[in-house]
């Protein structure tokens, strides 16, 4: 749990120094590779780069020790962070109105976990189910970036960072068993096609999210992809990975009334930090 707070810290670090390198971008370098190679040249990008990659060696560590229920939808905690550090980097104060979603997203999480009880589950799972998860995430995410061309750019901003999220959460399967794996040794884990197929698709997630903070409004592109990715995790871990949650009558009903709570909580928490400290990309029209 420590590993995943930890990285749900430096995940909303990055988001605010990435975003900010990403709407200074041209718009016609969306979806493009040569987005990244431009972000690349970016100090403060890199900067929140470097914190994107030592979060994720802390979700790495977190979900070699802990079901897909449980360290996913503590990385929502991201938030919790970014909004101090985005009122910092605009020199504001905090509103009654940010310090009453924390306690939404907080209140949220800790009920779900609290009424969940997810198990341990699975460290793999087998080739037909690996086949069928990955197929449907990645058609998804492509049908959401198809989905995306002509769109209004706010429309579009969510359909990219919706797309971002599954991958993220097919990712965090492909890390469970690659963390497992890595137990074993690194021969092992170079033997098998997780860790490439992981590469993947955070190259992949990585050019969708970018793409969507390029073209500004925070407030709609971090909560999308911060309540997508724990959803497709949560839906990811219990039908595949076998983390069972409690399923009784009562018990679905207060997870389901937690999770919308701490929903609406990210995106109250999102709007607030992100209209004060980021614009968005003059390119782009509202």
């Amino acid at each position: 749990m420590v590993c995943a707070l930890v990285s749900a810290l430096l995940y909303g670090l990055a988001s605010v120094l990435q975003q900010r390198g990403a709407a200074a971008q041209p718009e016609d370098q969306s979806l493009r590779l040569g987005l990244l190679a431009r972000l690349i040249r970016d100090p403060w990008w890199m900067v929140g780069l470097g914190c994107d990659v030592a979060g994720y060696v802390f979700q790495f560590i977190a979900l070699g020790h802990g079901p897909l229920v449980l360290v996913q939808p503590l990385l929502v905690c991201g938030l919790l962070f970014a909004l101090p550090i985005g009122a910092a980097v605009a020199g504001r104060k905090l509103l009654r109105s940010d310090w009453l979603a924390a306690v939404m997203v907080c209140a949220g999480l800790a009920a779900f976990l609290t009424i969940a009880r997810p198990g341990a589950g699975s460290s793999d799972v087998e080739a037909g189910v690996w086949v069928l998860l990955l197929t449907t995430c990645a058609a998804v995410a492509l049908v959401l970036v198809v989905a995306s061309n002509g769109r209004r750019p706010r429309v579009r901003v969510v359909m990219l960072s919706g797309g971002a999220g599954v991958l993220y959460g097919a990712g965090a399967a492909l890390t469970k068993t690659s963390s497992h794996l890595l137990d074993e040794g690194w021969l092992r884990l170079a033997l098998h096609w997780q860790p490439y197929m992981l590469a993947l698709f955070g190259i992949a997630g990585m050019l969708l999210a970018q793409s969507a903070f390029q073209a500004g409004w925070l407030d709609v592109s971090l909560p999308t992809m911060s309540v997508m990715d724990p959803i497709v995790s949560i839906v990811i871990g219990a039908l595949a990975f076998g983390e069972g949650l409690a399923s009784g009558p009562g018990d679905v009903a207060v997870e389901v009334v937690a999770l919308i709570v701490m929903s609406l909580g990210v995106i109250m928490l999102a709007r607030s930090s992100a209209r004060s400290t980021v614009a968005p990309s003059p390119s782009v029209s509202r």
